[in-house]
């Protein structure tokens, strides 16, 4: 049954009080959580801001940054945090709207199980205990990806499904002859890899092992030898390297993510990546060929229609997104409002357009 969002007057009781409070002392109180905004029936919670700002923390700091290097630049873009968070917030209203919750449920599930049979872990149970090993909390990791493939799925099924499915045929035909550098068979390579999990293990101590083998192979030792003893990547709970010797298969490279490309850019064929970190262990990659990209091109209607939704997907999402802010009801309490009401830019309400109508025809008169 799809969920309808009442008008969400309702939910202003929640506002009612900026902060929930303890007494520490006599006279004295801590703040235990707060809400910065209202968006519909939710609320965002200083709680949940907090929360986010970790994990971006943890990302930059993966990245390179110092913790404090890391923090000031979140810090300084707290109130574009704030109206992302709205955004999601938005886009989880309209993925139970849709009726999608118990599908991504589902999924979630299913990549859980994935993960667990990747690493030969046997049980769900066993999979959570290694991750709390690991200083991870399962539900929180469980949550994340929800949000994660709920917001994906809604933006697939509202914008990317119309802008890939909108084209005539004819404006598909007219697009390619004016792209045709797009529609060459790109630059790939044939990649294998070893894989080093730090699941349950020191980091420090993964990585240090990485470098060992690193130099190994750079010293001429044989690449499949080296992923068949110690490559750790798993299918159906065994080892797969010491079948096909770490073999990955052909990526064409305008695909593969930044920081494969990044670590890929001057290896040569037979040459290997330093340790690429993952979030649950580390690479390293052998480049086994690098083939180079085709003369001629081809017409694939599918490959110009995906072309097509790349270059209009991030105009086009934030329509639809612009579009939610604007029926949507948010208010942002005061202590936030200056920093982040300007990225919301919602449109004024009906009847207070009409207001400012009448206003101006009033100063008009002599």
């Amino acid at each position: 049954m799809k969920v309808k969002y009442l008008a969400a007057i309702g939910a202003l009781i929640i506002l009612t009080f900026t902060a929930t409070s303890v007494f520490a002392q006599e006279g004295e109180t801590t703040v235990v959580d707060e809400v910065i905004a209202q968006v519909n029936d939710d609320v965002i919670t200083l709680s949940m801001l907090k929360r986010e700002t970790k994990e971006r923390v943890e990302a930059l700091k993966q990245s390179g940054m110092t913790e404090q290097q890391a923090i000031a630049e979140v810090n300084k873009r707290q109130a574009e945090l704030i109206a992302t968070l709205i955004n999601e917030k938005l886009l989880l209203q309209k993925g139970k709207e849709l009726d999608l919750a118990n599908d991504i449920e589902a999924e979630v599930n299913r990549r859980m199980l994935q993960i667990a049979s990747e690493q030969g872990i046997t049980s769900i149970e066993k999979l959570y205990e290694a991750m709390r090993q690991s200083g991870l909390v399962p539900e929180d990791v469980r949550r994340t990806m929800r949000t994660e493939m709920m917001k994906q799925a809604v933006l697939q099924q509202e914008v990317d499904r119309r802008v890939y499915l909108s084209p005539s045929n004819d404006e598909v035909k007219k697009y390619y002859e004016g792209h045709l550098d797009k529609f060459r068979k790109p630059e790939s390579m044939k990649l294998s890899e070893i894989y080093l999990s730090t699941v349950g293990k020191d980091e420090n101590a993964v990585k240090a092992r990485a470098l060992e083998l690193i130099t190994q192979l750079r010293a001429g030792a044989d690449f499949k030898a080296i992923a068949g003893a110690n490559s750790e990547r798993e299918k159906n709970g065994e080892r797969t390297a010491p079948k096909d010797g770490g073999y990955v298969g052909e990526f064409d490279v305008p695909n593969l993510r930044e920081d494969l490309l990044a670590a890929l850019k001057d290896v040569k064929a037979g040459g290997v990546t330093d340790p690429i970190h993952v979030n649950d262990g580390f690479q390293i990659l052998r480049v086994d060929e690098r083939i180079p990209p085709g003369a001629t091109p081809v017409f694939n209607e599918n490959r110009v229609r995906e072309a097509i939704l790349m270059e209009r997907q991030p105009k086009e999402r934030e329509s639809y997104l612009q579009n939610l802010r604007n029926e949507a009801f948010i208010k942002v309490t005061d202590n936030y409002r200056a920093g982040v009401d300007p990225l919301l830019k919602l449109a004024a309400p009906v009847a207070a357009k009409g207001k400012e109508k009448n206003d101006d025809k009033k100063s008009k008169k002599p």
